[in-house]
This record gives structure tokens, sequence and C-alpha cells, in this order.
């Protein structure tokens, strides 16, 4: 079809060219992909290494989101800590929120009512829709697909309804709670959802059509970033990217956790281990879900959508007043929730794979320990293995089949150590040559006193370098300089130039890891570039005065400026060419 780019075509022609590169190559290109915005792949930044467009090595960095919910969790309750979750994947919002629910229902053996848990199956299977199909429209946008990625929110809008009609919030729902659900469904959201689904099944067929089927697609993700299953296993993938790899492994199945059990669905799994493989998965996967929320819808009991029995009160002796002091329990005044003194490991099958939380209580409120184990985190570690060998336009293909898109807990505090440590090689040469500047002045000073036989900053010490700090912020804000009858704009003007052709010559500060000047490969002619900016200034200064003497001054300090400058350069460039030959 005439939407795929034509790039792809010679990246997957070139894909199966042997590369053999030498260790000692030096001609080799560091590439950044990103950071990417968190609507695309996550806040996530590639540094990628070519020979030419062969992958040499890939290296991942994380920690740009970094917001600490992990220790967020220690400090609030079950239920206050429940709008933070939503945050770890907006595209899964209803997964983080049935993973943090289960946790404290399992430590405190909470009964969910049966129809409840039909509520959380449909829920839970709406949202795996809607994170698989923001999955696929960025997915074939990357890699030239326009078409179907409309085709896809299209869709995805329609799930967005049937949420913010159940919830009242299209995204961060907030809908899940101990015990149960928030709310019941509301009057006609069952025919409502019955409807989209027998519409959706017939986007799916409109999908397998446009996509599936479609050679120059085939081309680009056949045979890409294979993954063999005991490779997958010692990853520690999940989902579908352990799936697509042949090991037919669902939590659903597993751990028979909601009501999954007395529905008919099957896991899907496909053996080539390639991104492929991982698409199908995901395609098979929604066509699952929709039969999955058919039954539920069709065949949901009555009864209530919270567990009652948890709403009770606890008795408890007061020694002191001989008397009963009532403590409400229930799922609504969070603060009485409290956690018995146990550990324990709950897990959901997310969209991308498992989500878990490692959960100790320790008979208060707050947990005493909160451990996320996020899906997208694990699945990204085999990205480098993966890529190399690769060609950079494969890059893209590998890393949307493992949907490593929105937050996804793409997190890590060792990277955001990491990013404050790339302050130091920046700000390293900027102070070296601020304060290098700053003494340069005041040895001038130093020596113009000494020569002059007067009083003068000699006897200042030390301190006398902070003089040209001293003399900046009284020109800003001593007096107004501003001329009455003078052009406004072009009397500041005329100073922002003088000081713009200094800040100029900062171009060469490194932004990286590493303290690495750049190379301009002009030498001096740069600064000699630089400095004749400054006499523009001085003498746009003087006419925007607007005062005959001002501006005669400007020409008197341009043309010495000049003629200081002209002199250089010829010396400069007689030594420079002499050395060069």
């Amino acid at each position: 079809m005439n939407f795929f780019s034509l790039s792809a075509i010679h990246a997957r022609m070139n894909r199966e060219k042997p590369m053999t590169v030498p260790s000692t190559r030096k001609d080799l290109m560091i590439v950044n992909m990103g950071p990417h915005h968190p609507s695309m792949h996550g806040v996530l930044r590639l540094i990628v290494t070519l020979d030419g467009e062969d992958v040499i090595d890939c290296e991942p960095i994380l920690g740009y989101l970094h917001r600490g919910m992990e220790k967020i969790a220690e400090n609030r309750t079950i239920i206050q800590y429940l709008p933070y979750v939503t945050r770890w994947d907006y595209l899964a919002t209803m997964f983080t929120e049935a993973i943090t629910v289960n946790a404290p229902e399992q430590l405190g053996n909470i009964q969910v009512p049966k129809r409840a848990s039909y509520i959380r199956v449909i829920m839970l299977e709406l949202s795996r829709i809607a994170s698989h199909l923001l999955w696929l429209g960025p997915f074939m946008a990357d890699i030239g697909a326009q078409t179907p990625f409309f085709y896809i929110f299209r869709e995805r809008e329609l799930i967005y309804d049937l949420f913010e009609a159940a919830t009242g919030m299209r995204m961060m729902h907030n809908f899940f709670r101990i015990g149960g659900v928030a709310a019941d469904l509301p009057h006609g959201w069952i025919d409502k959802c019955l409807d989209f689904c027998d519409y959706f099944l017939t986007g799916i067929a409109e999908y397998q059509k446009l996509i599936t089927r479609n050679p120059i697609f085939l081309e680009r993700v056949e045979g890409v970033g294979i993954i063999g299953g005991e490779e997958a296993i010692n990853w520690g993938l999940s989902g579908p990217m352990l799936r697509a790899s042949g090991i037919e492994w669902d939590l659903r199945k597993v751990d028979h956790y909601e009501c999954y059990d007395e529905f008919d669905w099957e896991v899907q799994w496909q053996k080539e281990g390639d991104s492929l493989a991982r698409y199908l998965v995901r395609i098979s996967e929604m066509t699952e879900s929709i039969k999955i929320i058919q039954q539920a819808l069709e065949g949901i009991p009555g009864g209530p959508y919270e567990n009652l029995e948890i709403r009770r009160f606890d008795r408890v002796k007061d020694t002191v007043w001989n008397e009963f002091d009532y403590r409400f329990i229930s799922k609504k005044p969070s603060p009485t929730f409290e956690l018995s003194k146990q550990e324990l490991y709950a897990r959901v099958e997310a969209p991308k794979g498992e989500l878990g939380i490692f959960l100790i209580g320790d008979k208060g409120v707050f947990p005493w320990r909160y451990k996320i184990r996020p899906p997208g985190f694990i699945n990204l570690q085999i990205l480098p293995q993966l890529v190399k060998r690769m060609k950079l336009a494969d890059i893209m293909t590998i890393l949307e089949v493992q949907a490593i898109n929105s937050f996804s807990r793409l997190e890590s505090l060792k990277e955001v150590y990491g990013i404050i440590w790339v302050l130091i090689p920046i700000f390293t040469p900027v102070l070296g040559i601020t304060i290098g500047v700053l003494v340069i002045v005041w040895l001038e000073r130093e020596i113009s006193a000494g020569i002059q036989q007067r009083i003068g900053p000699e006897y200042a010490g030390p301190l006398g370098i902070l003089q040209a700090l001293a003399d900046g912020t009284k020109l800003l804000f001593k007096e107004n300089l501003l001329p009455s009858r003078g052009d406004t704009r072009l009397f500041s003007i005329g100073p922002s130039i003088a000081v713009i052709s200094i800040l100029l010559s900062y171009l060469v500060i490194p932004f990286g890891y590493r303290l690495v000047l750049a190379d301009l490969s002009i030498g001096v002619f740069l600064w000699i570039a630089i400095s004749s900016i400054a006499p523009v200034g001085l003498l746009m200064s003087g006419y925007g005065s607007n005062n005959k003497y001002s501006f005669l001054g400007g020409l008197r300090a341009a043309a010495q400026s000049i003629s200081y400058e002209i002199p250089l350069t010829l010396c400069v460039l007689s030594i420079s060419l002499r050395v060069i030959r």
C-alpha cells in the first residue's frame, strides 16, 4: 500500500548483509534517539552507536520521569494511594488499580462479590484493548503507515466513552476499591458495551486486511528482533513478549484471579519470536478480550458491587473509660484499614506483561515496603541485545513491538543520579572560563594600578576578582540608563549584542557524561569572529542614544576596536597558514 515508507524496504534488503566491525575502529557514529515525549515511547533516550546504518551498540537511558512512586506509597494508605497508581501507566489504569486493591484483599482475606468481579473483568479487558490500540496506532505510524492510526483512534474513543459513562472519567478512573468497585454499572451501559463488541470485531477484521496481509509491512517485521523461548525466560520477559516466543504463559490462567476461569477463552501465543509474532499475539488478544467481555456482559449476576461484610464496627475495650471504642472499618474511610504484619507478592496480567507489587504490612495503615514490578521496565532490558547487528530503521520496529509506550514505570533512581552527573562536565568548563576571566580582569587592574603608582585594586586582595561582577551589577541596577530622546530598542539591543558575543564563547561546552570539548576545526579564528561582533554593539548604542557626542564616542570605540582586531587577525592568519603549509 502507498502509505508505507519506502525507506523500510531499503532497510530490509540490507539487513542480511554480514557485518564485521574491528574493535579498533574510530569512525563509528553516535546517534541520540530521544528523549521521547511521554505520549510516545515513554521518556526514553537511546544512545545508538552506528557503523553506517548497522547498529553496533544501544544504551537505553531512563529516569527522566522518576517520581518516587514507591516511597510515596509508604506514606499513604491504600485508598489514598489509588489516585497515584493510575499515573504508572495511563494507557492501562484499570490494571494498576486492580493490583493495588488485590494485594490488601489477599492480606486481609477479603472476598469480592461475584458481580463486582464480573465488572472488574469487563473493565480490565476494555482497558487491555485500549492499551493495545494505542500501541498499534503509533507502531504503524512509526514504520510509515498513517491510515490505520486514524481508524484505531476511532475505536479507542468508543472505549473511553464507555469508561466515562461507568466511572465518570475517560482516563485516571480511580474505579477499583478494596472489596469491589466504586459504583455499579449505569442503566443501559451493558447494551451499549455489547454494541461496541459487535462493532469492534469488524474493526479487527479491517486491521487484518489492512495491515497483516500487507507485503511491505511483512518485510518490516518478519524475522526482525527474534527472541527464543529460553532466552525470553532468562531475561524475565512477560506478556506478549514472552508468549510470542513460544511460551504459553498467561497469569489469568495460571493464578486464577478474579473470575476468568468462568469464561471460555484461549491463551494467544506464537512460536516464531520475531516482531511479526508479537504483533499477531496482540491482535489475537484483542479478539479474545472481546469474547471475555461478551460472556461477562451476558452472564453478569445480580447482587452488590462491593463487599458489605467489611463495612462493620470493630469494638475495642477502652481500659481507661471502661467502655467500648467503636472503630469503623470500611473501604471508604481509608485511615482505618490496617495491613496485617506479613509480606505478599501480588500480580496481574497487564497488557504489557506481568504487573506486580511486593507488599509488606506492619500492622499499620501504611505499607512498610511497596515494591513495584513494572512489565515495561523488565521487557526493555533486552532491547540492546535485539538491535545489535540490525539496521537503524529496525530500532523503531523492535521498540514499538515491545510496547514501551507511555510512562510504564520506566524510572530508575540510578539514572536520575546519572542525569545529575551530566551537569558536572557542563559546569566545570563554564565555571573555569568564568573564574578565569574574572582573574584576568583583576590582574589587568592590578598591573595598571601598579604602573600608574596609585591606590587601587592591588590593595583589595584576592577578593578583587569580584570587582568585575560588581561593575556589571552596578551597571544594571544603579540608575536608569535609557536616554529620554533616544531609540530605546536600539539602545538596549546594542549592549545585548556585546554581551551575547561573550556568551558565544561557551559554544564548545559539552553536553554528556564525559568532559569532551567540541573540535570545531577553526581554532583561534572562532574567538576572533566572536570578538568582532562586540564593536557592532558599541556603534549601535551610540547611534540609539540620539546624541551626537554619544554617537561620536561609539564611532571612536568601534574604530579603535577594529583597528586592533585587523592587525591581530592578519598576524594570526599568516602564522596559521605557515603552520598549515
